[in-house]
This record gives C-alpha cells, structure tokens and sequence, in this order.
C-alpha cells in the first residue's frame, strides 16, 4: 500500500474541522493532561536513572504533540 502523508495530512485537517468549538476545546484539555503527564513520567524516569523509562516517556510525549498539531492548526476553522 502506498502511503501519501498529503493525503493523510488533508484528511486529518478536514476531520478536526469538522468538530464543533466545545467538542475541540475538550479534545485540547485532554491533550495538554496527557502533555502534563508525559513530563512527570519524564521527570520521574530522569529521577530514577530509568533509560527505557526515558524513552518511552519521550516517544509519548511525540506522539501527544503530533495529535495536538492538527487539534491547534484548525482550531479557528
């Protein structure tokens, strides 16, 4: 399968569009908790030397910011 990150990258703009204003504003609150979060699992791996910890915590951290990238670049649609 071919995988074209334009069409995808359109997809994803058309879907947060598509919400309504109260329904974004919940998806963005719950976005920065799970942010929140990744920091203290970060700030507890950091605490306890936990490498694999580290890592995983920054992967989730990644990967709240790539679903807040579209959330906040489509919030005045």
């Amino acid at each position: 399968m071919c995988y074209n990150k334009s069409v995808h990258a359109a997809f994803a703009r058309w879907e947060v569009a598509a919400i309504n204003k109260t329904e974004k504003r919940y998806h963005l609150v719950g976005w920065l908790l799970f942010v929140v979060c990744a920091f203290f699992f970060i700030a507890q791996s950091l605490t306890d030397n936990n490498m694999l910890g580290l890592t995983g915590s920054i992967i989730f951290f990644a990967g709240c910011i790539a679903f807040l990238i579209p959330l906040v670049g489509n919030w005045h649609k």
